[in-house]
């Protein structure tokens, strides 16, 4: 019998329109969005109750990551020649599911892990040059393969450079790259690449692991599908991403249940909503900051876009610094350059002051939103574990990574074979 992912019932602290800010009000003149004068409506808060009954938990086996107490920097679960070049939230990744995959690695009997869409490579290295992995990793960007191969050769120097100096701390023996690989993988069409044993394993045929670190839209249903109809991959760690990137229709719905949900349709507004950062918009808006109006700016923005180059839809608009302290006509020369168009196109400053004016709704609006994502990507994940229990596999959802330094914290974790209570000591902070 497959294992389900484990549903809760979580409190409603912490939701961005669970009322956070709800006593703040008086000691925050002018914030209008942060007063409530009176009892909200049934029907939203049953909304919000049924939204947050729903969900997957978000919250791990750990209040806070005991390896940045000392310094919210710098893990100390990690090797210093390991955090160089990765920042705390790559760092808290890259260990905690490096670790999950050694463990996940030891359980099935792994003889190779393949990290699929591993950019440059900070996870493989860990995995192999940290853990003791035997690791190929599958990347379609060259500049990011040659990038990573230039760090895993800064790594093995830094690494020798401490075992001759503190040889009890840095664990001797021999040490393998990882193998890195220039690949696009189909989310269509099966990999011959990704099956493909390594020479150096000294093993006849491989049992494979498949992972990946935030693999992006269509990327992490090919790791899915390769995992079912390949006979070499036994197990599998999955942490998805850019859900709004997914092909409609081809990689949701998976499952034959969610299939035959009506009304399971997912448009790219959802989708896209579902990637936001619940946690870190929660704390904006108990501390109230001017950095609230970044959504406001943005929407601002996009109505000048629609109107001066009506096909261009949905344009990446590259973070703009301190967007607090500037004039929404500014950000919006600021953001049309960052797009392609020509910042110096005339403004209707009248219409943006106007939609300036307008920040406290959609404050309110972002904060609906986001009360429904977690709702949106519990659909997505369980119709991915579902699509993997259907085929008579073994699969559960683990919240692995702290929600308030990486908002995408559910891996899906897979085998071919029953692990029984294994699963439920993967996610332990001390795995």
């Amino acid at each position: 019998m497959a294992r389900s992912a484990r549903w809760t019932n979580p409190t409603t602290a912490g939701h961005p329109a669970a009322g956070n800010a709800q006593g703040r009000g008086g000691d925050q003149p002018g914030l209008d969005y942060l007063r409530y004068r009176s009892v909200w409506p049934l029907t939203l808060l049953a909304l919000k109750s049924t939204a947050c009954a729903l969900a997957f938990t978000r919250t791990p086996g750990f209040q806070t990551p005991s390896e940045f107490l000392e310094n919210p920097s710098q893990s100390s679960r990690l090797m210093a020649p390991f955090r160089k070049h990765v920042k705390p939230k790559k760092q808290h990744e890259i260990r905690r599911l490096g670790e999950l995959v050694k463990k996940l690695s030891d359980l099935t009997g792994c003889t190779q892990v393949v990290d699929v869409g591993s950019g440059q490579g900070h996870l493989s290295r860990f995995m192999s040059l940290g853990l003791g992995l035997m690791v190929k990793s599958l990347e379609g960007n060259q500049r990011l393969v040659s990038r990573a191969q230039r760090l895993d050769q800064e790594l093995l120097q830094a690494l020798n450079k401490m075992e001759k100096r503190h040889p009890k701390v840095v664990q001797r023996g021999p040490r393998h790259s990882p193998h890195h690989v220039v690949q696009w993988v189909s989310p269509t069409a099966l990999c011959e690449e990704l099956l493909l044993p390594l020479e150096t394993s000294g093993q006849g045929s491989a049992r494979l692991l498949l992972t990946g670190l935030h693999a992006c839209g269509d990327l992490s249903v090919a790791l899915l599908r390769h995992f079912c109809c390949c006979s070499e991959v036994v197990a599998l760690a999955s942490v998805g991403c850019c859900y709004m990137k997914l092909s409609d229709p081809g990689s949701y719905p998976l499952s034959q249940w969610v299939a035959g949900l009506p009304g399971h349709e997912l448009p790219y507004r959802l989708r896209e909503g579902a990637c936001h950062a619940l946690e870190d918009y929660a704390e904006r808006l108990q501390n109230a900051g001017p950095g609230l109006q970044t959504h406001c700016f943005r929407a601002a923005l996009e109505t000048v876009i629609r109107h001066v180059c009506p096909e261009l839809r949905r344009p990446g608009v590259q973070g703009i610094p301190r967007v607090h302290e500037l004039k929404i006509e500014e950000y919006v020369q600021q953001g049309l350059q960052r797009v392609g168009l020509d910042p110096q196109l005339p403004l209707d400053l009248a219409a943006l002051r106007a939609q300036q004016a307008q920040e406290n709704r959609v404050v309110a609006f972002f904060s609906l939103a986001l009360m429904l994502a977690p709702l949106v990507e519990t659909l997505i994940l369980l119709d991915r574990l579902l699509y993997l229990e259907e085929q008579g596999f073994y699969a559960e959802l683990l919240p692995i990574f702290s929600p308030e330094l990486s908002p995408r914290n559910l891996v899906l974790v897979a085998t071919k074979t029953p692990l029984g209570q294994a699963f439920s000591i993967l996610e332990n902070e001390d795995i």
